[in-house]
């Protein structure tokens, strides 16, 4: 770059920074950008335009159009050049805008005496904050290096913006991070709660965007550089001493870690007046809104690398979240991008909710979310942007809504809510000792899922009667290796005590679809979840599942033990399965262990198929537990990750509940016991249902068995029966309604 442009260019940061200093409102200091701009650049007209709101841009200062049409004129996204350079993330330079493809004509500013434009997004991280443009009578297009100029000064502009540089009046001007929000994503976790915002990688804010000292600049970012790539190298060292293809992921994060063309670019911002982080912070904003467009997965996959890598740069270089988990506070609802496993157990129990920017229905962490019960937003997008340590918050993981900085009339209405969930909690723990027997006399075994051992003080305080289904898949989920037989050993000797003699039946590992080990290989599967998992890796990996099963066998240390295997599509696959417990009893026997006084092994229905097994799969079986989740998702052909389908299909739909019908007569023909295990059967008029159509044991969430068993012990079964065959025999598509319907009068 010519050097006359690098002096240039630090002249003219020197001098914003001087008005940005200034002690002045935001509207002056706006007046003054504007002015600044133009006549450094030498053009005719210099423009800023700032959101009001998500969809509508305002013309907020101005040097060359009409006074009169500032905070006047304003355009929705995408309407003329200004809303097409906003919606685009990319600069739109053109000769002759009048005549350039999208250009409005507003008769309030003037603008048509103008024919150059060159139109630069303000933004910061992927997020549009306005425009920044400048026009002239004469027509040309803005050299590269005038556009370059601009990229720097918008950035610098979007820095001001986020710290409260320009805050006036009007929509436009207002304080950033201030006004309430109202966030919509979806439900992963249900349940409703009240906190403070803690970041999960708390934001870093550049205090400094503007320096006049390149040299120092220059080598603040060649140090922080340096201890980056010493701190990938070290990553990929432990890497390659515990997995290859982990190794292999990080070895394509060091070569961006050490990509001279990323130095070298931050090298010219810096020459050109910007502070080292603010040069980090300008690359990464060009490459969100150039990479985000792109559909390549490998593309967006590199984003996030190039994500991590700035924000890891730009904590080396500031300082901040180094203590980034010193002090969280009370009532922490945990805000993040995504996160796995084994970081949100770190948190530990201490955390009241979660809301995720991504994630999905059968994410880690909304297993662990329903392990610990606590309300999971998914998808909620924009709340990393949103959000700051600290800010109030309101989860509503019933309608998956979070609520970002409440107004009193909102909170209000929300602690309402929350005092009625704890009138009804009340309620519930006066029945929490009596069995879930119905007025016709049908007791209902209500049972609790977990994942973990802190689940099972649940337990007692649920008034559960055992877990219908311990997740084993968590432990190995959170390691970076395969844990050994004596760890899983003593962890489900420890899960069996804490229990005091109730059920567990332990699901052996379900993996794939959603659930891949870090330490494995990952599959590149089109349809995962139709994929490579669950039984099917346990029967091509025998290895593993034998040593879990000795794991278990060990850890019953004689007394009763109930395991059932996961994802059984066929009888075969139950037989192979069977066979490798009789190989692990065989070789405990041989070692002189002592074996389980009652040993029942049974199988998770979770596909169609299954349920038109032989005759001789029902008489061969312990017991069976109906998946929900995933059946329902077979049955209908509905993927439950996809957002626009999963909700569409409803698990009291006659045809699903026929086929639940068929599977409670074939297991009372063969006498085999029946359970259903799922999010459905915490849900107490699916759960209703269910019992209804003689499903005799529920398995889900503990904080669901208090209202499942209190609708149950206020309504006849029988009579809830006849309400769903009349709806049946009338052709209705679901029986909800009837059903709901005929409780209004019954509780």
């Amino acid at each position: 770059m010519p050097h006359k442009l690098e002096s240039e260019s630090r002249k003219l940061l020197g001098r914003l920074r001087e008005a940005l200093a200034a002690d002045s409102e935001g509207q002056a200091r706006l007046d003054a950008v504007v002015q600044l701009i133009a006549d450094s650049m030498g053009t005719e007209v210099c423009s800023i335009y700032l959101f009001r709101d998500a969809e509508t841009l305002e013309l907020c200062a101005t040097k060359g159009l009409q006074a009169e049409a500032v905070h006047q004129t304003r355009m929705r996204l995408g309407e003329g050049l200004v809303g097409r350079t906003a919606k685009s993330r990319a600069v739109v330079n053109t000769a002759d805008a009048p005549s350039s493809k999208g250009f409005r004509y507003m008769p309030e500013t003037g603008e048509e005496r103008f024919s150059s434009f060159c139109g630069v997004p303000i933004q910061r991280l992927g997020e549009v904050l306005g425009v920044l443009v400048v026009q002239s009578k004469a027509a040309r297009e803005y050299t590269p290096d005038e556009i370059y100029a601009l990229e720097i000064v918008a950035m610098v502009i979007a820095e001001m913006t986020e710290l409260g540089a320009f805050v006036g009046e009007g929509a436009a001007l207002s304080a950033r991070h201030q006004q309430p929000v109202m966030l919509r994503g979806s439900v992963a976790q249900e349940g409703a709660t009240e906190g403070v915002v803690y970041l999960h990688e708390p934001r870093v804010v550049v205090t400094n965007p503007i320096s006049d000292d390149p040299e120092t600049e220059r080598a603040r970012l060649t140090d922080a550089i340096k201890l980056l790539r010493d701190g990938v190298d070290d990553m990929l060292v432990t890497a390659h001493a515990v997995d290859n293809d982990q190794a292999q992921v990080l070895e394509a994060y060091r070569m961006f870690a050490n990509s001279t063309s990323w130095l070298r670019r931050m090298e010219d911002d810096v020459d050109n007046g910007l502070s080292a982080e603010a040069a980090v912070e300008k690359e990464q904003s060009l490459a969100r809104a150039r990479l985000s467009k792109s559909k390549d997965p490998y593309l967006r996959e590199r984003l996030s690398d190039l994500d991590d890598l700035s924000n890891r740069l730009l904590r080396i270089l500031t300082g901040q979240g180094a203590e980034a988990r010193a002090d969280i506070p009370e009532n922490p609802i945990l805000v993040a991008r995504n996160i796995g496993p084994g970081e949100l157990l770190e948190y530990g129990k201490q955390i009241k909710g979660i809301v995720l920017e991504e994630g999905s229905v059968g994410s880690h962490a909304t297993i662990v979310a329903r392990a610990w019960a606590i309300p999971l937003i998914i998808n909620a997008k924009g709340v990393t942007r949103e959000a700051l340590n600290g800010d109030p918050i309101l989860v509503d993981g019933e309608q998956g809504i979070a609520h970002l900085r409440p107004d009193e009339t909102v909170q209000s209405a929300f602690r309402d809510k929350l005092a009625m969930q704890t009138r009804a909690q009340e309620r519930y723990a006066s029945i929490r000792d009596l069995p879930a027997t119905s007025k016709c006399g049908t007791t209902t075994s209500l049972q609790m899922n977990a994942g973990l051992i802190a689940d099972l003080p649940s337990l007692e305080g649920s008034g559960a009667e055992g877990v219908g289904l311990f997740r084993t898949e968590l432990q190995f989920l959170i390691r970076n290796q395969m844990p050994r037989r004596a760890e899983l050993s003593a962890l489900y000797s420890r899960v069996l005590t804490a229990a005091n003699g109730k059920r567990v039946a332990f699901r052996t590992l379900d993996i794939g679809s959603d659930k891949v080990l870090p330490y494995m290989k990952a599959n590149d599967e089109p349809n995962p979840a139709m994929g490579w998992r669950a039984i099917r890796v346990g029967l091509d990996k025998p290895g593993v599942l034998r040593m879990q099963l000795q794991a278990l066998l060990r850890a019953a240390d004689g007394e009763p033990l109930d395991v059932m295997f996961p994802f059984i599509t066929q009888f075969s696959e139950y037989r192979a399965a069977r066979s490798e417990m009789d190989k692990a009893i065989a070789r405990e026997t041989i070692l002189g262990h002592k074996l389980p006084k009652a040993l029942r092994v049974g199988a998770m229905l979770e596909t169609p198929s299954l349920a038109f097994a032989p005759d001789a799969f029902f008489e061969a079986v312990d017991f069976i537990s109906i998946g929900g989740n995933d059946l329902k998702q077979f049955f209908f052909a509905a993927d439950r990750e996809n957002e626009r389908v999963r909700k569409r299909y409803d698990t009291l739909d006659v045809s699903f509940l026929s086929l639940l019908e068929q599977i409670v007569a074939r297991c009372d023909a063969a006498g085999t016991p029946l359970s259903f295990c799922g999010e459905d059967a915490g849900r107490p008029v699916e759960a209703l249902c269910f019992a209804a159509l003689g499903i005799k044991t529920l398995s889900m969430r503990p904080a669901s068995v208090g209202p499942v068993k209190h609708l149950l012990r206020r309504v006849d079964l029988t009579e809830v029966k006849s309400v769903m065959d009349e709806a049946i025999a009338k052709g209705e598509q679901s029986v909800r309604r009837a059903v709901a319907d005929w409780l209004v009068y019954q509780v």
